[in-house]
Order: structure tokens, then C-alpha cells, then sequence
């Protein structure tokens, strides 16, 4: 028997369309992250999914809703499955970054570390909230069945990353997910390996 997890990355937002840093902005769907919202709640449906939690922002509180309602479910929401806080990045284009933070822009663009933007956090900080926020998820499922995390695309790299045991510099290998994509992970509860986390998909999508 396994526990699975799937990963999913909420739907677009205008600041999304915009290439636009959001963090912690409470930003709402557009009108095309409400149609992938809805389209995503339909396919998971009939995959089966008995519990869903979600970060308190609102645009992962919204996709969120479609899914739960879909599944009929409730949400559990969990400020520690937020997007990073990109502090002064924040609204910013990366035009914008490379302006007002050339410094920072231009150690981020040669993969030079990872500078820390005025206010933001940094992957170490949104691991240490977001890896232990999962494993809880997972802890309480039953044997056999099939939680959903909603939450953000930076911050579920890093999660991946925390999840399966990896090097933290490995979560700049994943290419992001796109919106209402989702990974999916799963771990075993009695046998060889049993409590070690495997990825069993990546960047999946609802059949348009």
C-alpha cells in the first residue's frame, strides 16, 4: 500500500500573464486561471482524491475551492505552504528586477547562489516551513488514498526537492510547473523502502 501526494500549482493570475513576482500578494485568478481551475477540479474528480489542503493566499485558496467542491470536500488551509516572500521583488517585472536590483539580478541570471532580495526569503527559509507542512499531509492520510496540496510554483520546487531527499541546489534543475499543472509523489508504508518519497510525475495536466 502507498500514500500519494499530488503537487498542484494553482491556476494563471494577471500578475502570471504579466511575468510578474507576486510572493506573498494576495492575488486573485484571471478569468483564464478560473477556467484552468475548473477544468483541472473535473480531471482530479475522477482520479480519486480524499483529502486537500491549500496555502491561504488567494489565488491557491480559489483552485483550491473548484477541486474540494469538485471532490466534494472540505479544505484545510496551511499559511506554511505559501509562495516565497519576494519581499521588495515584489509587482516586479523581471525588467523591473534587473533595474532596481542589478546586482541581485545579475547574480540570479549567471546561477551565482541565490541573492537574497531586501525582505525576501531564500530557499533554505521556505523549505524549512513548506517540507514539514507536506510530510504532515502525508503522515495523516490513510494506507491507499490520495491527498491534494495546493500551492505555488517556486516553493513547490523547493518542496520537491525537501521531499525526495535531494541536494537544495537540485530544485533549480526542475523546470517550473506550469498553471493547474501538478507533480505527483507517492511513498510506501510497509516493505523495502517504506517511508521514502518517490516522484511519479511531473508538470501533469488535465486532457484538454
Amino acid at each position: 500500500m502507498s500514500r500519494r501526494l499530488l503537487l498542484l500549482r494553482h491556476g494563471r493570475t494577471a500578475w502570471n500573464a504579466e511575468d510578474r513576482a507576486q510572493g506573498h500578494a494576495d492575488i486573485e485568478l484571471d478569468d483564464a486561471g478560473h477556467v484552468q481551475a475548473a477544468a483541472v477540479a473535473r480531471h482530479l474528480a475522477r482520479l480519486g482524491i480524499d483529502r486537500v489542503w491549500s496555502s491561504d493566499l488567494t489565488r491557491a485558496r480559489q483552485t483550491a475551492g473548484y477541486v474540494a467542491e469538485a471532490c466534494g470536500l472540505t479544505v484545510g488551509y496551511d499559511a506554511r505552504l505559501r509562495e516565497f516572500d519576494v519581499g521588495e521583488r515584489q509587482g516586479l517585472t523581471l525588467d523591473e528586477f534587473a533595474e532596481r536590483f542589478p546586482a541581485e539580478h545579475a547574480a540570479w541570471a549567471r546561477g551565482e547562489g541565490e541573492p537574497r532580495v531586501p525582505a525576501g526569503e531564500v530557499s533554505t527559509e521556505v523549505a524549512a516551513r513548506i517540507v514539514p507542512a507536506l510530510h504532515d499531509c502525508l503522515a495523516v492520510l490513510d494506507d491507499g488514498r490520495t491527498g491534494l496540496v495546493v500551492a505555488h510554483g517556486a516553493s513547490l520546487k523547493v518542496a520537491l526537492a525537501g521531499l525526495l531527499g535531494w541536494p537544495a541546489h537540485l530544485a533549480g534543475s526542475l523546470r517550473g510547473m506550469g498553471n493547474c499543472c501538478w507533480a505527483t509523489v507517492e511513498t510506501t508504508v510497509e516493505g523495502p523502502g517504506a517511508g521514502r518519497v518517490r516522484l511519479s510525475g511531473y508538470n501533469q495536466n488535465a486532457p484538454v
